[in-house]
């Protein structure tokens, strides 16, 4: 069974794949920073507009949500595009 998989070649299925993840994750990367200071900078405003201590505690509260969740989106977008050439070279030594 064993000697079945290694005979088949996937190198062009897995090639095509990395290459549009290659093509889309710089992009992206941009597009998550741009929204995210967008939105940032949008909810600073709300804090600095906000009247009531309960309005402005809320839009603290979304600001620190926002802020981690997009750096935790920008870290494992750049651990995918440090882990693409990775896995790249560890599919083709299996094949």
């Amino acid at each position: 069974m064993k000697n079945i998989i290694l005979a088949v070649d996937l190198n062009p299925i897995i090639e095509p794949i990395l290459e549009v993840l290659d093509a889309i994750l710089w992009p992206l990367i941009a597009i998550v920073v741009a929204v995210g200071t967008i939105y940032c900078v949008f909810l600073g405003i709300k804090i600095a507009k906000s009247d009531e201590q309960n309005s402005r505690e809320k839009a603290k509260k979304d600001l620190i949500g926002a802020i981690i969740g997009f750096v935790i989106i920008f870290v494992l977008i750049v651990a995918l595009k440090i882990a693409v050439p990775i896995l790249e070279e560890w599919v083709k030594s299996q094949v």
